[in-house]
């Protein structure tokens, strides 16, 4: 819904100031995402996918090469993307993401597929973007010990309702346990309220 991919069955959606439904292309333009399984054109080479997805969204300023580097694939060369691990489908979808230098990255479940040194990469690009780019990350996975270690504020869902949120600096003083009990404590209504 942020993206303007789906329509809220009521209500409004506002991102970057501007109505997910009404101003779609505007935000794609200034926000990177990755959807948890991304899909890219088989055939043609990392090169291409994102010349393409730059194409698509009309811009014609963005150094392809150097993101490849930054996300962990230089010199893929003409290699088709048929030919990608997963580790490197997902270094290609967080590429993808940030070549355009968005205000805003909407990344879900973004570590799929990595080994444990990818993540590690992925965790300090993140953090790059987020404190020397100010690029604004919203970021969603089911693996709650990396968000701890990469995420200012915590939001917990469940069943599709934002039930709390809380600066992870404030968990850590606040709380010995781990992220993962702490989320299962709130599932069963604990620390909603604290």
């Amino acid at each position: 819904m942020l993206l303007g991919l789906l329509s809220p069955s009521c209500g409004e959606v506002a991102i970057l100031g501007m109505d997910s439904g009404k101003n779609r292309l505007e935000i794609l333009r200034r926000t990177g995402s990755l959807i948890e399984t991304p899909i890219f054109y088989e055939h043609l080479s990392a090169k291409d996918n994102l010349s393409i997805h730059l194409d698509y969204m009309g811009i014609t300023e963005a150094n392809i090469e150097a993101t490849l580097t930054i996300v962990g694939l230089p010199n893929v060369g003409t290699e088709p993307v048929a030919t990608f691990s997963m580790g490197m489908r997902q270094r290609l979808a967080i590429a993808r993401a940030i070549v355009h230098n968005p205000e805003l990255l909407i990344l879900d479940e973004p570590i799929n597929g990595l080994d444990p040194a990818g993540i590690k990469e992925m965790r300090e690009l993140f953090y790059r973007l987020a404190k020397q780019q100010n690029i604004t990350i919203l970021l969603s996975s089911h693996i709650l010990s990396e968000i701890e270690q990469i995420a200012d504020y915590i939001g917990f869902m469940v069943n599709g309702q934002l039930v709390k949120e809380i600066k992870t600096s404030k968990f850590k003083e606040k709380h010995t346990m781990d992220l993962e009990f702490y989320f299962i404590k709130i599932t069963n209504g604990d620390f909603i309220h604290e």
